[in-house]
């Protein structure tokens, strides 16, 4: 083959062409091809699977918010979204985001990294200047020294081919040589099998392409979704109260994700639950306990996916029938700056901005209880109602790779222009809530996130709240609703939140998780003077691949919700209870039986139920399916 190269200068130059060509320089027909190449010399980039992330990159897939291994649950949200992005947009430190892109040159001194005293600068000058078919990156470099497949040189060969083609359909002059055709003749004919493979590949990814485009949902929407069914059984609880019986519960839940730019994402979430509750606690296996709230069902017997307010809209006490259709998740995400990220939307959850830290959080694969999840300051004011609560905006600001800040703002009843004149108890309308984005209850909270090593996790929250209604709104313990006790239930509040969870990975399969809260309630009204102030703590072992890869496992002990101080009108306990400090512990093991399906067997044990020693020890024993797709 050598002598046909050397009959001329110009099949020496396109010798020269084809040694400097590189996986992505092949020209449009090979555009498909060559992105495969660039993925798997990224492959590694995929692994990292940091727990928090901090800045919007340059591509979106939906699919990935599927990720069975890594995903916790399928609340989705900010955070979820931006993790997502980072692992989709593997950055080597030697080029840039759109450096693999193609642009076709018009004179070789475009090409900075080829110089006139590069040896194969003319035959360069001549292919560009004579042929036009070389390609080079937007960056305006050529990378002439990396070296070459049999394919890749078939590509270039196949791309010149074609352009010749043209300059002869157009006869536009002796612009080919006779001894160029000759060489490129002989050139084909050497290469024929590996051009009919690599047309016959294109053709195959082509039919492949145009197939999944007429069967695909959308252009611009993934959809993916989760069902829990789920066993739940309970001893113990108030005194007095007989067991409950083994209840069957289910949750499912179907997340349209969407794109419009390839950067923002709209998120649009649809749940059905079986779980009871309603207004008093009534059909719901923590009021069969004698745990729950008078009103409500707020309770430490709860599990981790069950929703806060089950069985009723608290907005405005309507009630809410088993299995309803309901709007969850409506939220925007978009980047306005490299390091900047807005948020917006009419039903939103503290959790879906806020990374999480604790592994134990995943209302469908992890911890069973809820107390476990999360600080209880993510969880303040409805944070985690499970039902998408509040209308809410906010930023994520990346301060650095390992830092960064987020807030938000959130209105409970923000679509309601006034709170309604009817009472439901007395000083309780009937939207307990208020009404209005500034006039009703509302947060406002932040999160530092902070990774000072790969192996070390910190997450600090703050909130402040003000509720229109004597509660704490976080669903944990049966005092949150009188978080005031002794205090009328219609008298507003207001509350300061301080929280941290720290997360420490001392090996590749073992992690040390915990958190630490505080919230400071204040009666917010000039005729009380009343103030309680509640803390909780939790500290836990999580193991990753425990026995078999894809199971995880956890063990938790810790303090839910408890007062520790009271002052003014409020007590330290309700009258008619027996102050004891309450103490939970839990242990899970989660066996992976699929890609799409996974078995979680678990138990949690409450000591001084509700702080009241003259409560049972109660055990809640869950046996939990999760499906995703």
């Amino acid at each position: 083959m050598a002598k046909y190269l050397l009959a001329s200068a110009s099949g020496m130059g396109f010798l020269c062409l084809i040694a400097g060509l590189s996986p992505v320089q092949a020209l449009p027909n090979l555009e498909i091809a060559d992105k495969n190449v660039a993925i798997n010399q990224n492959d590694s980039n995929y692994q990292k699977n940091d727990s928090h992330q901090s800045n919007f990159t340059n591509n979106i897939s939906s699919e990935l918010l599927i990720d069975n291994e890594n995903q916790k649950n399928q609340d989705l949200g900010v955070d979820s979204a931006v993790k997502l992005q980072q692992q989709l947009t593997p950055q080597s430190a030697n080029s840039s985001p759109s450096s693999d892109k193609l642009a076709q040159v018009t004179s070789v001194s475009q090409l900075s990294d080829v110089q006139p005293t590069d040896w194969a600068f003319q035959a360069l000058q001549s292919l560009v200047e004579r042929y036009g078919c070389i390609a080079g990156y937007p960056n305006q470099t050529y990378r002439g020294n990396r070296a070459m497949t049999r394919y890749e040189f078939a590509a270039g060969l196949n791309a010149c081919l074609d352009r010749i083609n043209e300059l002869i359909a157009t006869a536009t002059g002796d612009l080919v040589k006779k001894e160029d055709l000759a060489t490129l003749q002989k050139l084909q004919e050497q290469f024929t099998a590996e051009l009919t493979t690599l047309r016959g590949r294109v053709d195959a990814v082509e039919a492949r392409s145009a197939k999944l485009e007429a069967n695909q949902f959308s252009t611009t929407t993934k959809l993916n979704g989760e069902v829990i069914i789920a066993g739940v059984g309970a001893t113990g609880g108030a005194p007095n109260n007989s067991d409950s019986n083994i209840i069957l519960v289910n949750r499912v839940r179907l997340n349209l994700t969407t794109s419009f730019t390839g950067k923002d994402l709209l998120i649009t979430g649809l749940q059905a639950y079986n779980f009871l509750g309603g207004a008093n606690g009534q059909g719901s296996l923590q009021q069969s306990l004698g745990l729950a709230a008078p009103l409500l069902s707020s309770s430490s017997a709860r599990t981790s996916f069950e929703p806060q307010f089950p069985g009723l809209n608290v907005n405005t006490l309507s009630s809410v029938g088993a299995n309803d259709v309901q709007l969850y998740k409506l939220l925007y995400i978009f980047p306005v700056a490299n390091k900047l990220t807005l948020f917006a939307g009419t039903a939103a959850e503290t959790s879906d901005a806020f990374p999480t830290i604790t592994p134990f959080y995943g209302e469908g694969q992890e911890s069973i209880s809820r107390f476990a999840g999360l600080n209880p300051v993510l969880r303040v004011s409805g944070g985690t109602s499970g039902t998408g609560l509040a209308s809410a905006a906010g930023f994520i600001y990346s301060i650095s790779p390992n830092l960064d800040l987020r807030a938000l703002y959130g209105s409970v009843n923000a679509n309601l222009p006034q709170k309604s004149a009817d009472e439901a108890l007395p000083g309780v309308s009937t939207t307990p809530l208020g009404g209005g984005v500034f006039s009703g209850s509302s947060i406002v909270a932040a999160q530092l996130t902070f990774k000072p090593s790969p192996d070390l996790d910190i997450g600090l929250n703050y909130a402040n709240s003000y509720h229109e209604i004597n509660i704490l709104g976080t669903g944990l313990i049966s005092g949150d609703v009188g978080a005031l006790a002794g205090v009328d239930a219609g008298t507003p509040v207001k509350l300061n939140s301080f929280g941290g969870t720290v997360t420490w990975r001392f090996s590749p399969k073992i992690a040390l998780s915990g958190y630490g809260a505080a919230l400071f309630v204040d009666a917010s009204s000039n005729s009380v003077n009343a103030s309680t102030t509640f803390t909780s703590w939790m500290v836990g072992l999580h193991f990753k691949d425990l026995f078999k890869s894809g199971n995880n496992a956890g063990i938790i002990f810790g303090q839910p919700l408890y007062r520790s101080d009271a002052g003014g009108s409020a007590q330290l306990s309700p009258t008619g209870d027996n102050r004891a400090t309450p103490y939970h512990l839990e242990g899970y093991y989660r066996f992976r039986v699929s890609d799409n399906i996974s078995i979680t067997p678990g138990a949690f044990v409450l000591f001084n139920p509700e702080g009241n020693s003259n409560n049972e020890t109660t055990t809640v024993g869950v046996l939990r399916t999760t499906f995703t797709f």
